[in-house]
């Protein structure tokens, strides 16, 4: 069960839940990927709600990576995401914003 207060995401993927989490490695990893753009770029996307398919597939990519799973994302092309499109870019955005929020007091 994912622990949002250690900036954890729950996702289902193939029916089963995963735990993601955007550690500093795989945001290091997120950033390599967007070449010439930074995460900051990539947060103003969806500030805007100007985020793409391929932004939401790179920040559950990266979440996954930061929770353990050594896969690429050309393994999740196949794999069947509970709740679809809208599951995904709800759980992308959480990242995010549990990323980046300042620590509870």
């Amino acid at each position: 069960m994912a622990n949002p207060y250690a900036g954890e995401v729950s996702l289902r993927l193939d029916g089963r839940a995963v735990d993601l989490k955007l550690t500093l490695g795989a945001l290091a990893e997120l950033e390599e990927g967007l070449e010439d753009e930074t995460v900051l770029q990539l947060i103003e996307r969806f500030e805007t709600g100007a985020f793409s398919t391929r932004d939401v597939l790179a920040l559950i990519v990266a979440g996954l990576r930061g929770g353990g799973w050594q896969g690429t994302a050309r393994d999740l092309l196949a794999v069947e995401i509970e709740g679809g499109l809208v599951a995904a870019t709800k759980a992308a955005a959480q990242l995010l914003a549990r990323a980046f929020a300042p620590p509870q007091a």
